[in-house]
């Protein structure tokens, strides 16, 4: 199902991401009326690569690895998280890590995808894992960008901070104290007006910013949260994983995924391909530009 969303960014946001877009039907919440619809791109011809956003991003910030990949012969599958990007952003939807790796494995029984390879970032690493755990011959290679899959009580001040209920949401939804800093905190070159425009384009209000509060308060950090026992999946998962190619390019930069989350993933994976961009931030594709690209598009050439 096409769509015209993306037609209506901003010109200048336009010109960042110049992609017709696609809507998928995920299913009824109790209390819609109707399907919920997830945004998704849908670019090129060739070897399936899925990439997966994080929290408080959308598929913008992967425009111009899909760019160049697509330029590589690869098929780009980049869908918007429910609540997220040019997504539908319901109140009543189940924003938890096990519905957001269902949602994924919908899309992909939806487009008949039967492999595929993955880039992940931020969240996306988590639902993208989850995703590779339960179907492990499915995937080809994985590219982790900045990201965990696995449990850990590490966790920023600030963020932990606008985890409390009330108050979070608050600071989260109303003053926009989430997606608003992570757009200069995020990165250690600035972004520039146009670039920073289309991040913050789908979270203009408080109804836009549903998602990203969601995604703060489903961080589980104890046995009780309702996304413990799925991350414990997730994780136990990633042995499943231990055969296949793995590029980790990762922002040493990083207050939030910092040397701790790289230490551990580079334990998982002791043969992976590992680039440390000691200079750069959590925005690690905006950070390393061509740079960052190239190692990606030569990992899946390889």
């Amino acid at each position: 199902m096409t769509n015209l969303r993306a037609s209506q960014l901003p010109p200048k946001v336009r010109l960042e991401y110049p992609f017709a877009g696609n809507l998928f039907d995920q299913p009824a919440t109790p209390l819609s009326e109707g399907p919920v619809q997830m945004h998704y791109l849908d670019e090129g011809t060739g070897p399936v690569v899925i990439l997966l956003h994080g929290n408080p991003t959308w598929s913008f910030y992967y425009r111009d690895l899909v760019l160049a990949l697509v330029a590589a012969g690869y098929r780009c599958i980049v869908p918007d998280h429910v609540g997220c990007g040019l997504s539908d952003k319901p109140r009543d939807y189940p924003y938890t890590l096990a519905r957001r790796i269902e949602d994924v494995e919908r899309l992909v029984d939806h487009l008949a995808i039967t492999e595929f390879s993955l880039v992940v970032h931020d969240w996306g690493g988590a639902i993208g894992c989850g995703l590779a755990g339960r179907r492990p011959r499915a995937l080809q290679k994985l590219v982790l960008l900045n990201t965990g899959a696995f449990r850990s009580k590490r966790i920023p001040l600030r963020i932990a901070a606008i985890k409390v209920p009330f108050f979070g949401e608050v600071v989260i939804r109303g003053l926009n104290g989430f997606a608003g800093p992570a757009t200069n905190m995020s990165v250690k070159i600035p972004l520039s007006p146009a670039v920073k425009a289309g991040m913050l384009w789908p979270y203009r209000s408080w109804a836009d910013r549903i998602a990203v509060w969601n995604f703060v308060k489903d961080i589980p950090l104890s046995q009780s949260h309702r996304s413990y026992g799925t991350l414990v999946e997730v994780e136990d998962g990633l042995k499943k994983l231990a055969d296949k190619p793995v590029q980790i390019v990762w922002g040493g930069k990083d207050f939030c995924f910092n040397q701790h989350f790289f230490k551990r993933w580079c334990e998982l994976f002791p043969n992976a391909e590992v680039h440390l961009h000691k200079a750069h931030g959590h925005y690690i594709l905006e950070d390393g530009g061509r740079v960052v690209t190239k190692q990606i598009r030569a990992f899946l050439e390889a």
